[in-house]
């Protein structure tokens, strides 16, 4: 079984750092959950709770808000569509394959992960852990191009969509353009409602762009090369 969090771990190259290029992603997830908010809560708490409870919980406390919001009452949402049972451990990998390749993409969108940063996610893996095949689906991650639509393929749930959503929000800042069009073609392409993703925002500590949304965000490409 993959080991997500030690995946991420091995992608958090900088400990001084707190939003750069997926550093303490899960973590941050975390610390927010636990009642923190803060930034600086970096890879501890994601042992603590685990990434994939800590995106989901994250998730799942959003869509709860959003439906309390909505005038019809909508049917309950079961955590479990969130959070995969501790015994399923082939949903809880998938899950976490899924928002970690969120994760690396967001971290693409502006160009973050270039090849200093590679060399040094790469030399970190070798001292970690992680068996072969971890590492392989790693390196591929990291070397493949940027491509909004296989990210946007695993959303096969609603709710899984918005984990999607959740994940690649924490792994980066969001205070560039790029980054801002690219959760904006991803909230889109999504289909997730903009009050959702609002809550989504809020329960990550993280402000709605202040910008319209790109004139056709289907057809979005980042203005950068991340291979």
């Amino acid at each position: 079984m993959f080991n997500i969090d030690q995946i991420l771990k091995a992608l958090q190259t900088d400990q001084n750092t707190q939003r750069t290029a997926l550093t303490g992603a899960a973590g941050m997830a975390a610390g927010m959950l636990l009642g923190g908010g803060n930034p600086g809560k970096l890879v501890g708490n994601a042992v603590q709770l685990g990434a994939v409870a800590a995106v989901g919980g994250l998730a799942y406390k959003a869509w709860q808000t959003y439906q309390q919001n909505q005038a019809a009452a909508p049917a309950p949402v079961s955590q479990d569509a969130f959070i995969p049972a501790p015994g399923d451990s082939h949903g809880q990998e998938e899950l976490g394959k899924t928002l970690v390749r969120a994760m690396i993409a967001a971290a693409k969108a502006d160009g973050r992960i270039d090849g200093d940063e590679k060399e040094a996610i790469f030399t970190k893996l070798e001292t970690m852990s992680l068996s072969p095949e971890e590492k392989a689906w790693v390196s591929d991650e990291l070397s493949s191009p940027l491509d909004i639509n296989v990210v946007v393929a695993r959303a096969d749930t609603p709710e899984h969509a918005s984990e999607i959503y959740a994940a690649s929000l924490v792994a980066i800042s969001a205070d560039t353009a790029s980054e801002r069009a690219y959760l904006d073609a991803l909230a889109v392409k999504l289909r997730l409602e903009p009050g959702l993703v609002a809550e989504i925002h809020k329960a990550a500590g993280e402000p709605l762009p202040q910008t319209a949304p790109p004139a056709n965000p289907f057809a979005y490409a980042p203005s950068t090369s991340n291979v």
